[in-house]
């Protein structure tokens, strides 16, 4: 496994242990995990905005959209527990 040296300030290096030692790991795995899932929220957010570019191009390109009006209606309803809530539907020209 390749190494990587980092120099942490002498604060910030006895929280990393004593976080560590609360979690019942070591330094380098509390780091590590650390990374890790540093790492997993930059992909995830990465997917996301892929997806909300690829959204907005496939709306800009249809021209269909949904008034903020009835989509707010909407959730209203769904977040006050309504199952029967009508979900809008998209139309060209809004």
């Amino acid at each position: 496994m390749p190494t990587i040296t980092i120099r942490l300030p002498a604060d910030l290096k006895a929280r990393v242990a004593a976080a560590a030692a609360h979690a019942d790991i070591t330094p380098h795995n509390f780091i590590l995990s650390a990374i890790a899932e540093r790492m997993a929220r930059e992909e995830r957010y990465g997917d996301f905005n892929a997806a909300a570019e690829q959204r907005y191009a496939s709306m800009t390109a249809s021209g269909q959209t949904i008034p903020w009006a009835e989509m707010r209606n909407y959730l209203e309803q769904r977040l006050a527990g309504k199952a029967d809530a009508v979900k809008p539907t998209a139309k060209t020209g809004q």
